[in-house]
């Protein structure tokens, strides 16, 4: 037993994993080994569940592929080959494991965003400042 609490002790917690909760939709970037070859591989879809645990904590990932099959990836929160998790979207869900969802699927697998938790804005949207309403154009 020494072992295994020496090596939970001295796990540190992923800084490129940000927290985040069941219903959250995220991007996960996974490092891809492929003989000598390495590559970044994107997934993304809805966290359905996440199990603290020490050294075994994970997160499960959802997502609708083509032909409406679902397809779901655990991944290991401490890992390595985790290169970045980005937390797109914060949904309303009252329950920590959303295995419903599994049976859920077009409008009805919609989920309500969290009110005050929104995503960062996009570029575009930060670099031009509304004018004000009573403003007119110098042309006119």
């Amino acid at each position: 037993m020494n072992l295994v609490e020496s090596i939970e002790k001295s796990l540190q917690p992923n800084p490129k994993v940000p927290a985040m909760q069941p219903g959250d939709t995220v991007r996960v970037h996974q490092r891809i080994v492929e003989g000598d070859r390495e590559r970044i591989q994107v997934f993304q879809g809805v966290v359905i569940r996440l199990r603290k645990g020490g050294a075994n904590a994970n997160f499960t990932v959802r997502r609708i592929a083509s032909n409406n099959i679902g397809v779901e990836r655990t991944y290991l929160l401490h890992s390595p080959r985790i290169d970045k998790v980005e937390v797109l979207r914060h949904a309303k869900v009252r329950r920590a494991q959303l295995y419903y969802f599994r049976k859920l699927q077009g409008k009805s697998a919609r989920l309500k965003e969290r009110m005050g938790a929104r995503a960062k804005p996009t570029a575009a949207a930060t670099t031009e400042p509304a004018a004000p309403a009573g403003a007119e154009q110098a042309g006119a």
